[in-house]
């Protein structure tokens, strides 16, 4: 079943991935989640959030999930999630962007991280917002 899940949301990861460009090393299927959307994962060589965090505050130049070898994160959706079903369906360019930006500022919300832009956050989910409410 995990395998038919993994072939079955391929597409949406590889958009996703194009969508979040060097943000990411790879958008991967989840086999870890159940009630998020998506997590974000160290990968092999990565530092946490935790750990960066140490470091800057040390004085150490940093990026979110980069560590000073510029490892980057994994992303991991949820393909049983409501969100991501929706958004593998979803037509709009502009809209599909949007959201996949949201989902992976959240998963950066969620470890603890800071976003490098917490107005474009905002500006995305308002926008979001207001649409559902026309």
């Amino acid at each position: 079943k995990l395998e038919d899940l993994k072939k079955s949301t391929e597409a949406l990861c590889s958009l996703i991935k194009e969508t979040l460009g060097e943000k990411v090393e790879k958008v991967v299927t989840s086999e870890r989640l159940a009630d998020s959307p998506c997590v974000i994962v160290t990968g092999e060589f990565g530092w946490t959030a935790n750990m960066e965090r140490i470091m800057k505050e040390a004085g150490q130049a940093m990026n979110m999930f980069g560590g000073m070898g510029g490892s980057k994160p994994i992303f991991e959706v949820n393909p049983d999630h409501a969100i991501v079903k929706a958004l593998k369906n979803e037509q709009d360019d502009a809209r599909f962007a949007d959201i996949s930006q949201i989902l992976f500022d959240q998963a950066i919300l969620s470890e603890g991280g800071q976003l490098d832009d917490p107005a474009a956050f905002v500006h995305k989910l308002n926008g979001l917002l207001q649409g559902l409410l026309a």
